[in-house]
């Protein structure tokens, strides 16, 4: 009884998870396939006496680290995990321990992580026991790339795409570590004064409720704007596909995009990544700028009011007056930014004022004026207004 197989599926930021577990230990974590049905197809492939079943104490257990390491973290609860690893090659085994050990957000080349597991110049037999890996997550082996920057493979659920969201993930996690997230204003004291200024947008307030308004970590100003030209004019699912691929191409820098490489970064190749030829036109030019010192600093930025930002970042190839008013709100923190050219902001007020679509501009500028000095906040409960419109 104690070795019968059971597995149970569970959702993740990645999408659908399953794990296998016996009574004392995890036998297998799976990432998630095109479908559910997929997902329970791949459980019985590897172990065909497998029974879906509630998650044990155990299983559970599993379930909460594996979520968190979905999610770019890795917890103490994860690397404890009772392995089930009977089978399991010796090398492989050693494998596995060292790409334990690579730090989160970081990567290892193949080359590096056999000589790290006695076998200096083995890097084909630690692609293998990375191929091999019955723990993705677990055993991070989205950690490991070829040498040169290449992704190398992967074997697990979601393949190439999946093995980028999970070095993704873990590099905003480790991002938001480094840099201060807090927002300079009290939002608190800002729902209270729109609520008092604008008896129209005050019900809506109390309806979404408290403001989810938060700065997006970032490294530089380079890299923020770099993203949001990648993200103009495409939905957000496509958009970070792209950016994940240029962040391939520029070698998965644990620091994120750097100018210098992306400057000397042929069109043709950002192409490659399905960015435009416009957008690449205006990347290089920014990374040229950046690599020559010509692109301010946050801190720097963060000193100016935001007119004089939305002229100077105005001037740059690709970049117009509502990407500086998303990153005024969403890098700085600024609290009093109002989008007038946002459609998302102008329908919001439309569905306050109970109207079919969007108001003008210059009437969601004229109604928008009592809302200063927190007009950031109250796009954001726009935002939401239009949503639930």
């Amino acid at each position: 009884m104690e070795k019968s197989t059971r597995f149970a599926r569970f959702e993740t930021a990645l999408g659908q998870c399953a794990v296998s577990y016996h009574h004392r230990s995890i036998c297998g974590v799976f990432l998630p396939e095109s479908s559910p049905r997929a997902l329970a197809k791949r459980v019985l492939e590897r172990a065909p006496d497998a029974v879906e079943s509630e998650p044990s104490e155990l299983a559970k257990g599993a379930i909460a680290a594996l979520r968190e390491a979905a999610e770019g973290k890795t917890t103490e609860a994860l690397l404890a995990l009772p392995l089930e690893l009977s089978g399991v090659p010796d090398f492989y085994r050693r494998a596995s321990v060292q790409a334990q050990k690579i730090p989160v957000g970081e990567t290892l080349t193949y080359g590096d992580l056999a000589e790290r597991a006695g076998a200096k110049g083995g890097a084909r037999a630690a692609g293998q026991a990375m191929r091999e890996n019955r723990f993705p997550l677990v055993v991070p082996c989205h950690r490991v790339v070829a040498a040169g920057g290449g992704l190398g493979g992967f074997s697990a659920g979601g393949g190439l795409s999946t093995k980028l969201k999970l070095l993704a993930a873990e590099r905003e996690a480790q991002r938001a570590k480094k840099h201060s997230l807090a927002l300079p204003y009290d939002l608190a004291r800002a729902r209270e004064h729109l609520s008092a200024s604008d008896p129209l947008l005050k019900p809506w307030i109390a309806r979404v409720g408290e403001c989810m308004l938060a700065r997006a970590p970032t490294e530089s100003v380079f890299a923020a704007l770099t993203e949001a030209i990648v993200y103009q004019q495409l939905s957000g699912r496509a958009a970070r596909t792209i950016f994940l691929r240029l962040w391939a191409l520029d070698g998965l820098a644990p620091t994120g995009l750097r100018a210098e490489s992306l400057a000397r970064m042929s069109e043709k190749k950002l192409q490659s990544a399905g960015i435009s030829s416009a957008k690449s036109l205006a990347i290089q030019e920014l990374a040229q700028r950046a690599r020559d010192g010509k692109l301010r600093t946050l801190q720097a930025l963060g000193d100016m009011e935001d007119e004089a930002i939305v002229d100077e970042l105005i001037a740059l190839r690709g970049i117009g007056r509502w990407t500086v008013e998303m990153f005024l709100m969403f890098r700085l923190g600024r609290p009093d930014v109002l989008p007038l050219d946002d459609l998302g902001v102008r329908k919001g007020l439309g569905a306050l004022l109970k109207r079919e679509g969007p108001v003008e501009k210059a009437e969601l500028a004229a109604h928008g004026a009592r809302w200063a000095p927190y007009r950031s906040v109250a796009s954001w409960y726009l935002w939401r207004a239009s949503e639930l419109a």
